[in-house]
């Protein structure tokens, strides 16, 4: 199927469609904001993370603010020409089929 090519499978999902566009627009946000914009659950959340992380999109920085753990999340350079390139392939798809 040569209109998928461009098409970027980690991204087939609509919350981590959505997780790299707030991600984009936001460049670093916790776990709890992310989870509060995208009105996921945690376990949802965490899972789709990861797997972004495992790709290389996003960077994860676990650190204490006072005594609280605090887990924030930017997307890597890699993950913004990913995902870059992934909405071009998508806008190039939707202008061939009009």
């Amino acid at each position: 199927m040569e209109f998928l090519i461009g098409f970027n499978k980690a991204f087939e999902s609509k919350a981590r469609l959505g997780i790299m566009s707030v991600l984009i627009v936001n460049e670093t946000l916790s776990f709890n904001s992310l989870k509060e914009l995208l009105d996921m659950t945690d376990g949802n959340l965490a899972t789709h993370l990861r797997a972004l992380e495992e790709q290389g999109y996003v960077s994860v920085k676990k650190q204490f603010v006072g005594r609280k753990p605090n887990t924030t999340y930017t997307a890597t350079p890699a993950g913004r020409q990913a995902f870059t390139d992934h909405l071009n392939a998508l806008e190039d798809f939707i202008r061939g089929s009009i």
